[in-house]
């Protein structure tokens, strides 16, 4: 029997209705996703006044990653400005670094931030710690940059949505245990934190065609994991599992009540807060996995971005550093 769940937002749903749901996930279903063709960045970036960057650099195995930067055109060069390091989502098994990309060039327009954008491999091409060793180094280029960048090193926020929530927590645990780079906040967007599966809501949002179920999560933390699934799984790939949550940046965590991930972001967040950190948390009554991407037009969906928007706001103003 199927277990009760909260009822997605009445507007969601009608516009979820008028959508084809992602099928169960296999590996020709999703060769056959990626083959599909994503929305041009240009889409993206048409009425926009923004300098366009297209750069690789050096993995920690001699891998390129490639990276997109994306500047305000016309910034005082004189002022360095925030920057937005962007992870993107897809189960860690599909997407690009355009993926979502007007999520973060709202705080492009809003805030006058630098986004970079980075193609970490994807699984079960890559495994491992191989995902997040991509995105982490990509990090630390930009540190190493941010002159260059017009980038200020203190003012460096990981983002990241879904798989890519997941990475951008497992790159800020990185760096505070490597001791580098700075990162002044992290911004986890309905994130994929947790590859065991044991949660309420994991249970809840199993079975059956949706934007993203149980199924399709163990599909994609099998394809990361392969035969590691079931044991000594880094905590830089599964961040859910570390031990130690103190010394991180201030968080942002958001999610929706109807969805697979709410209930481990919340014990991310509680974690946090356990180990004398700040976070801040929203879960947003009736939202489905990524309905704020999916449907921004949305009321619940706007409230969600304007909340992250002025968080970042507050976070970036120059009264929360004094």
């Amino acid at each position: 029997m199927t277990p009760a769940r909260p009822d997605i937002d009445p507007q969601l749903q009608a516009l979820l209705a008028e959508m084809p749901l992602m099928p169960q996930l296999s590996p020709e279903v999703v060769a056959q996703l990626r083959r599909l063709p994503s929305t041009p960045v240009e889409t993206f970036l048409e009425g926009r006044t923004v300098d366009r960057r297209e750069v690789t650099v050096p993995g920690p195995d001699g891998a390129r990653i490639p990276l997109s930067i994306l500047s305000p055109a016309g910034a005082d060069r004189a002022t360095a400005a925030p920057c937005v390091y962007w992870i993107h989502g897809g189960g860690m098994i599909m997407g690009d670094r355009f993926s979502n990309i007007d999520i973060p060039l709202e705080w492009l327009d809003l805030l006058g931030a630098v986004v970079i954008s980075v193609d970490y491999r994807l699984a079960p091409e890559a495994t491992g710690t191989t995902l997040v060793e991509d995105c982490y180094h990509a990090l630390l280029w930009i540190a190493e940059h941010a002159d260059e960048l017009g980038v200020d090193p203190a003012r460096v926020i990981v983002a990241g949505v879904s798989a890519g929530g997941g990475l951008a927590a497992g790159v800020a645990l990185m760096a505070r245990d490597r001791g580098a780079p700075a990162i002044a906040a992290q911004m986890l967007i309905c994130p994929m934190l947790d590859h065991r599966n044991i949660t309420t809501s994991s249970r809840q949002y199993s079975g059956g065609p949706g934007v993203w179920t149980r199924e399709m999560n163990e599909f994609g933390w099998q394809a990361v994991l392969g035969d590691h699934a079931g044991r000594d799984v880094s905590c830089y790939v599964s961040p859910a599992v570390a031990d130690d949550l103190s010394g991180l940046p201030a968080t942002y965590i958001d999610a929706g009540t109807a969805e697979v991930f709410r209930d481990e972001d919340v014990d991310y967040a509680t974690r946090i807060w356990a180990a004398g950190g700040q976070a801040e948390l929203h879960i947003w009554a009736g939202g489905f996995h990524g309905f704020d991407a999916l449907y921004p037009q949305a009321r619940v969906s706007a409230a969600a971005r304007r909340t992250r928007n002025d968080w970042l706001a507050r976070l970036l103003s120059p009264d929360s550093h004094t």
